[in-house]
């Protein structure tokens, strides 16, 4: 005796499906890229971040009589006495000149102008300086040097990073709404092309969790083809992205691209976040095709119980 092996209550492939998985994919798709981009900027931030905090700055502004270079040797030397502070380094005049250059071009006699010279104080960044005595120590013995900690360099950059992760936390919040809706209807949607078969099967004895399994398997398949798509074309993009800026080093476009983005690659836990993300997709877009299917053979109950509700639930 052989039996025939049952048919799926769902084809495996239909219009609706197609469709359904087109969107998931594109939704994968902006969940992933806006995680990546999340935290691309973020870590650039917290690279910016430690390098700034990592360094302050004197600056000492030339005054007719003074000498540059013996004030520049005692400012540095004056901030080294704090503890917290490690290396000072005082920037010559080429150094000086090349920061010039994009503005006033190239050549330039820095003994000719009254440019600020600058030193370089790399500090502790787990116990550093006092700077408020640093401050005033300096304004006491060089009254020209003005001490710039960056501290409010650092602020910005936290309050950035801060609003970039949640601006990407609402974007991904929003992609996971639409998609549940999404599936919702779809799956209301396959639920109405199929509904005789299933008030038959339910009527027949099958449970409801044997019918939300069916549609669950369905949609499982769909979603992850869906967010593999999504996911794999996101990845895809992160590192010929990466792979562009790292074959174009040293040129004007890659430049500014790194002082705005930093560098394009996401690491081990950017692409890690991305696989995350495509289970997420899949598993609530399995949950959310279940929890309907569940609903809508309860309503089938409350119909067959109570005819008279059929215009209430419809409507609903």
């Amino acid at each position: 005796m052989h039996v025939r092996p049952t048919a799926p209550i769902l084809p495996a492939s239909n219009i609706q499906g197609n469709a359904l998985m087109v969107v998931i994919a594109i939704m994968a798709f902006l969940a992933c890229l806006t995680l990546g981009a999340v935290s691309m900027v973020r870590a650039t931030a917290a690279g910016w971040q430690s390098q700034i905090s990592r360094e302050i700055t004197i600056q000492i502004k030339p005054e007719d009589g003074l000498d540059m270079n013996k004030a520049l040797v005692r400012a540095r030397d004056l901030a080294l006495t704090f503890v917290g502070t490690k290396d000072g380094t005082i920037m010559d005049d080429d150094a000086t000149a090349r920061l010039l250059e994009p503005w006033l071009g190239s050549g330039l006699d820095i003994n000719d102008l009254p440019v600020p010279r600058l030193i370089i104080i790399t500090i502790d960044e787990t116990h550093p300086p006092d700077f408020a005595a640093m401050r005033a120590l300096l304004k006491e013995e060089v009254p020209q040097a003005f001490l710039d900690d960056h501290r409010t360099w650092v602020d910005r950059l936290v309050s950035m990073a801060r609003t970039t992760v949640f601006v990407g936390s609402g974007i991904l919040l929003l992609v996971f709404v639409a998609m549940v809706l999404t599936v919702v209807f779809a799956t209301r949607g396959a639920l109405s092309g199929n509904r005789h078969i299933i008030e038959v099967l339910h009527f027949v004895g099958a449970e409801g969790s044997f019918v939300a399994q069916e549609f669950q398997k369905h949609f499982l398949k769909i979603s992850l083809k869906g967010a593999t798509a999504g996911g794999l074309a996101a990845a895809s993009l992160f590192a010929l992205a990466g792979y562009w800026q790292s074959r174009s080093l040293a040129t004007p476009e890659s430049d500014q691209t790194a002082a705005l983005f930093g560098t394009f690659s996401i690491g081990f836990m950017g692409y890690l976040g991305i696989f995350a993300t495509m289970i997420v997709i899949a598993l609530l877009t399995t949950l959310t095709a279940r929890f309907t299917v569940i609903r809508t053979i309860y309503e089938i109950d409350l119909i067959r119980s109570d005819p008279a509700r059929t215009d209430g639930l419809i409507s609903d």
